[in-house]
């Protein structure tokens, strides 16, 4: 109830029907709505307080999204109006603009760092075929909820969360956020959402997620092992956790100009964060450089799954599979 005494105003209708598309900071939708912040606030504050959006910290900004529980309700209102209503028509016009912005914020940060990135890339396999590899281990089996933690560009989520009926990346940089949400935006994604935040502190529901991956981040961290507990306590009973990373290497670039505190990883390393995480290994794929390549780095994906509940279908904990892929 209320929710829909909340709800029942143009301009909340209006806010909520952005908020269906996007996240958005007060000032992009003062913009948007051709409001003063102060009306534009206290119509945020008002949904808040009704269940209908939540409001997140991201450095010195702040973003609005729906909330979880009552973004039901706001997506069925939403539908009832009329969309060429030419409030809403103008609306969508102006939120169009935006994200053009973003998008070329995005890419002008990722313009800066394309060089060390593409640096990098050539060092190992194709993306493509790490991100084949990655969707095949994942399966089809349906997906409630999927956290990317350390998002970074958002890719993973581009990737997994049309999978899931939601998904949430996590990361503790502002900029790696807005190269995020700008990809977010441009494909259309309304169920994923972004959240500022320490990797060894996520700022996540425990118990929630059915799929966690960490891509290419934990040869970055001081201590891997305390991010993939993080990890397997955010995992529903019975979900599984994909890590992607490097196998073990002695490319020193990487520690020098890159900041990579770790030169990969064994399996015997990745199984015991995985035991002590109180997760079982359940199958390891390696993607290896084709002959010929220059890259010489291996790119390994570990599945590992949460064995407080076993489904009939699940794959069995011990032996783990092992594949490796050359071409």
């Amino acid at each position: 109830m209320a929710g829909l005494e909340a709800a029942g105003e143009i301009t909340r209708l209006r806010l909520l029907n952005l908020l269906c598309e996007a996240e958005l900071t007060v000032s992009e939708l003062v913009a948007i709505l051709g409001q003063s912040q102060p009306r534009v606030s206290r119509h945020l504050k008002l949904l808040v307080e009704a269940g209908l959006a939540e409001r997140q910290r991201e450095g010195a900004w702040a973003f609005f999204r729906l909330a979880d529980a009552g973004g039901a309700l706001a997506r069925d209102l939403i539908a009832r109006l009329d969309p060429n209503d030419p409030l809403l028509v103008a609306d969508r016009a102006r939120l169009d603009m935006t994200r053009e912005a973003r998008r070329r914020q995005a890419a002008a940060y990722f313009a800066q760092r394309a060089t060390d990135w593409d640096n990098i890339r050539a060092l190992h396999a194709p993306e493509e075929r790490v991100e084949a590899a990655i969707m095949t281990m994942i399966g089809d089996k349906p997906i409630r909820a999927v956290l990317d933690l350390g998002t970074g560009t958002g890719r993973m989520l581009e990737l997994i969360a049309p999978l899931a009926e939601r998904a949430v990346g996590v990361d503790q940089s502002t900029p790696m956020l807005a190269l995020a949400r700008s990809r977010i935006d441009q494909s259309g994604l309304h169920n994923a959402q972004l959240r500022q935040g320490d990797i060894y502190a996520p700022p996540i529901e425990r118990d929630s997620y059915d799929l966690v991956i960490i891509h290419q981040v934990l040869h970055f961290l001081d201590d891997p092992a305390r991010a993939i507990s993080e990890a397997a306590r955010a995992l529903r009973p019975g979900g599984r956790l994909i890590l992607v990373d490097f196998k073990a290497h002695d490319e020193e670039v990487l520690r020098q100009d890159y900041a990579h505190r770790h030169l990969g990883f064994s399996q015997v390393e990745i199984e015991s964060y995985l035991s002590d995480a109180g997760l079982a290994a359940v199958q390891t794929h390696e993607i290896i450089p084709t002959p010929g390549e220059s890259a010489n780095l291996t790119v390994a994906i570990w599945l590992a799954r949460d064995m407080r509940f076993q489904t009939a279908d699940s794959p069995p904990a011990t032996p783990a599979r092992y594949t490796v892929e050359i071409a």
